[in-house]
């Protein structure tokens, strides 16, 4: 079949390189893509919010399946215009994607589905939010109504930071903080059958030791040794498909991939929040590990009909990501800067570590940072610690000035105390 898919980063890259894979791929497209992607796919400008841009894009190719990566393009209705043209895309429609787009529609969907949260307030006026605030005392949870790209989210014990952000956002959502670490569990779904992949964790804090501002993640993990086996069957039962059946309930149902973000708290899992797509960085850790061939699953999402796909089969190894970000991430991100190391990893280091492109463009031979996060260097192994080093020794190799990247990544789930 020929695929195209919509984003440029990182996220992007991952299912590119997954697809590209696939024997029953026969033709590869993405756009806009970067500079890594354009090594495996074949790249084509377009507007990614741009319905009928894309979807003309698509029949162009003959593409036989869209998918839809970044949240922007979902949540702006493009993939519902895909649909419209008559080609089969993987990525729920803009309704759907609200439950990603609205911090409080997807509260309201988890209270009529039972879904257990975090106890919250919608705020849209300084009284609301000092009531809110006051209400459930440090550490303060605030949250943007809407998209951020991974930054709308302030968790801070400092009530002036707290009431500062609350009162930048608009409509803002105010909750109870969940203590416990969290899990990041994605699912695939047609909109009625839940197809659960393996639980990963993600780093969000920019510095060591979960300091620093949030960012849209510095790294990830996967499989988690310290969760319950029972995890996926417990988040399975009582958060995706309660959600998904909701959703088709009230006649939008959600076609795509459903992510959920969860704390393992003291009285059990609770979800953070919802997201419409895979999530950055931990598909590149999931889709490292994912042995089935991605393409017919997704097809099968898109169609309807993944009630006829097997399980999924699983890798018994682990994946470590490490992301290296630009200088000043995520506050100013510098870019313009030349990459060096690229092809020493290629040469070094595959096939147990490689680099995936986030923020990156091609300038005659030159491969140049253009975004904050600049690459996730993703490595396989035996088991965390051999996945890890390996993806540290990769690290090391790569040339940008002024980077920098977490040295934590993993290491306690590596070296359990």
């Amino acid at each position: 079949m020929k695929v195209l898919v919509i984003g440029g980063g990182a996220r992007e890259h991952a299912l590119c390189r997954a697809l590209s894979l696939d024997p029953d791929v026969s033709a590869l497209y993405c756009a806009p893509g970067n500079a890594g992607i354009a090594e495996v796919a074949e790249l084509h400008p377009v507007d990614a919010v741009d319905g009928d841009a894309v979807a003309a894009l698509a029949g162009r190719l003959e593409a036989d399946l869209v998918v839809v990566g970044p949240e922007a393009p979902l949540v702006a209705g493009v993939a519902d215009a895909v649909r419209a043209a008559g080609i089969p895309c993987f990525g729920p429609s803009r309704e759907a994607a609200r439950l990603e787009g609205s911090k409080a529609f997807a509260k309201e969907v988890m209270a009529a589905a039972n879904v257990p949260t975090a106890r919250s307030y919608v705020c849209t006026t300084p009284d609301e939010v000092e009531e809110a605030l006051d209400a459930f005392g440090p550490p303060y949870v605030v949250k943007d109504d809407g998209l951020a790209a991974g930054k709308g989210v302030v968790v801070t014990a400092d009530l002036e930071q707290a009431r500062e952000h609350a009162l930048a956002c608009g409509r803002v959502v105010i909750e109870e903080y969940l203590d416990g670490p969290e899990v990041s569990l994605f699912a695939i779904t047609d909109g009625e059958t839940v197809l659960p992949l393996q639980p990963a964790q993600d780093f969000k804090r920019a510095l060591d030791g979960d300091e620093g501002p949030n960012t849209g993640g510095m790294g990830a993990y996967s499989p988690l040794p310290w969760a319950d086996p029972k995890l996926v069957d417990e988040v399975m039962e009582t958060v995706l498909q309660p959600t998904v059946d909701e959703l088709r309930r009230r006649g939008t149902p959600f076609a795509g991939l459903l992510y959920a973000g969860l704390a393992i708290t003291s009285r059990g899992v609770r979800v953070i929040e919802f997201n419409a797509r895979f999530g950055d960085p931990e598909t590149q850790v999931v889709l490292a590990r994912l042995r089935t061939p991605l393409a017919s699953v997704l097809l099968n999402a898109a169609r309807g009909a993944l009630a006829d796909e097997p399980p999924l089969n699983w890798r018994g190894d682990a994946a470590v990501t490490v992301v290296i970000a630009s200088r000043h991430y995520p506050a100013t991100p510098r870019t313009g800067d030349p990459i060096g190391g690229l092809d020493e990893v290629s040469a070094q280091d595959a096939p147990h570590a490689y680099v995936l492109h986030a923020g990156t463009r091609r300038e005659g031979d030159a491969i140049l940072s253009a975004g904050g996060r600049v690459l996730s260097v993703t490595a396989t192994g035996e088991d965390l610690t051999e996945a890890r080093d390996r993806a540290y020794a990769a690290v090391g190799r790569i040339r940008l000035d002024g980077s920098h990247h977490r040295t934590d990544i993993a290491a306690k789930a590596a070296s359990p105390s």
